[in-house]
């Protein structure tokens, strides 16, 4: 094929790979093809690979960023063949094969792989952003922790009830593993770690709403199981709205099903978007922005050029597009990686993808998560187990396995939150609004 072509020659001039993306594909990538001897150069915004399942967790301050980021230098450290560039993509040419860099540089490339994952995407009403924060880097986590802490803050020295409680209203939009953890880990923040630390007002009365368009939260999985986490989700507390859409979202307020309410904090788990670097390639995308590819995760009709994870639409056997996890981009890096090792070594035919389900798991709260593989369907502690021990090995590094696991053990014995500091000095108040019928 011409991908293979092109990715033997490469090889043959000495030319090197680029990969776009530090996250759980790039980083797969990078380290197959640096075990392997061969020239990588890996380039990403910012220095450090995230482990995003567990953001949420910075955001409710039950971990801290170093928890759940690690310096990519650090990672393919082992690897003397990759290189590391700090820098933001701001152009694609594949004409003359090279990238363009936000510093003025650019570097050529003969092999180019797309891992640049995804944004949020807020269904044409970017104005949200402002309003209502996702959870995508450090800085969200940081942001989204400054300002939920903060309207408690805030809330300890308002004299108004009224005001007091919109302060403690908090919103999640989006059913999605997302959302019911966000929404579960919120509940539990006010209800149990923040209840004896304020004086003039009770955390535990707070109002955590999730809020979800479709018929029920956790679509993905199977009907016992989103029932399940309903069940769970309202036994903290939380009001469960499905089959209800957001129709706008401002300063201290919210509409939902032509209701204005006052919040305090509204946060966003709703939707995704490719990377804008996918729509650069000008290959076909889908609708969320991502890259068609064929069955080796190369670009339809482009020579030499490859996409996986968030970054790119790819169809399993059945004809599904696999889903934006971490267990489908971090294989899909490993075998990319080890597939253009063994061509660019030996001119081996660049083999197809397989993706192998680990399973879904979402947690919703304290013993309490579901865990479906196949016909396997696990819910409560079990289930928590089962995705401990899932994200626990899905981290990079040792040391962050052995951290993350005392904290959380910590945790559930004591309920405490250590990381619960406002460190964003840019957050300012919103102000509130009556609600209107």
């Amino acid at each position: 094929m011409a991908q293979a072509d092109t990715a033997h020659n490469a090889v043959q001039a000495g030319r090197r790979i680029v990969v776009i993306g530090g996250g759980f594909g790039g980083i797969e990538v990078a380290r197959e093809l640096g075990r392997a001897g061969l020239a990588v150069t890996l380039v990403d915004r910012q220095n450090h690979h995230l482990f995003q399942p567990l953001l949420y967790q910075v955001a409710t301050s039950a971990l801290s960023a170093p928890d759940v980021a690690e310096p990519i230098r650090r990672i393919l450290r082992p690897y003397e063949s990759v290189q590391v560039l700090l820098g933001d993509v701001t152009g694609i040419d594949l004409a003359s094969r090279t990238i363009a860099l936000d510093h003025g540089a650019s570097l050529g490339f003969d092999i180019l792989v797309l891992a640049s994952g995804a944004s949020h995407g807020y269904f044409g009403h970017d104005e949200w952003a402002q309003h209502a924060p996702g959870l995508k880097t450090l800085a969200d986590a940081r942001h989204v922790r400054a300002r939920t802490l903060l309207a408690f803050e805030l809330a300890e020295r308002e004299t108004d009830p009224a005001e007091q409680q919109r302060l403690m209203t908090m919103v999640v939009v989006g059913g999605g593993p997302t959302g019911v953890e966000l929404a579960g880990s919120l509940a539990e923040l006010s209800r149990y770690t923040l209840a004896r630390d304020f004086r003039n007002i009770r955390p535990q009365s707070a109002r955590v709403m999730l809020v979800e368009a479709g018929p029920r939260v956790l679509p993905a999985f199977s009907q016992a199981a989103s029932d399940f986490a309903r069940d769970r989700l309202e036994r903290l507390g939380v009001e469960v709205l499905t089959g209800t859409a957001v129709e706008d979202i401002g300063e201290g307020r919210i509409t939902i099903a032509g209701r204005e309410m006052p919040v305090g904090v509204v946060l966003w788990a709703a939707g995704v978007a490719a990377s804008p670097l996918a729509r650069m390639l000008g290959a076909e995308t889908d609708r969320a922005g991502r890259v068609l590819v064929d069955e080796t995760l190369a670009v339809r009709g482009l020579d030499g050029v490859f996409a996986l994870g968030d970054a790119a639409r790819f169809v399993d056997e059945a004809g599904n597009p696999l889903p934006g996890l971490a267990q489908v981009a971090k294989q899909q890096g490993r075998h990319l990686g080890r597939s253009l090792a063994r061509h660019l070594s030996s001119g081996e035919a660049l083999r197809p993808f397989h993706y192998r389900g680990r399973g879904n798991t979402a947690i919703i709260g304290r013993n309490a998560a579901v865990f479906e593989q196949g016909r396997l369907s696990l819910r409560g502690r079990l289930a928590w187990f089962a995705w401990a021990l899932i994200h626990v090995y899905l981290l990079v590094g040792f040391e962050h396995r052995m951290l993350v696991s005392m904290q959380w053990l910590w945790r559930y014995l004591t309920y405490e939150r250590g990381a619960r500091l406002v460190t964003d000095d840019t957050i300012r108040p919103a102000r509130g609004v009556r609600a209107r019928d």
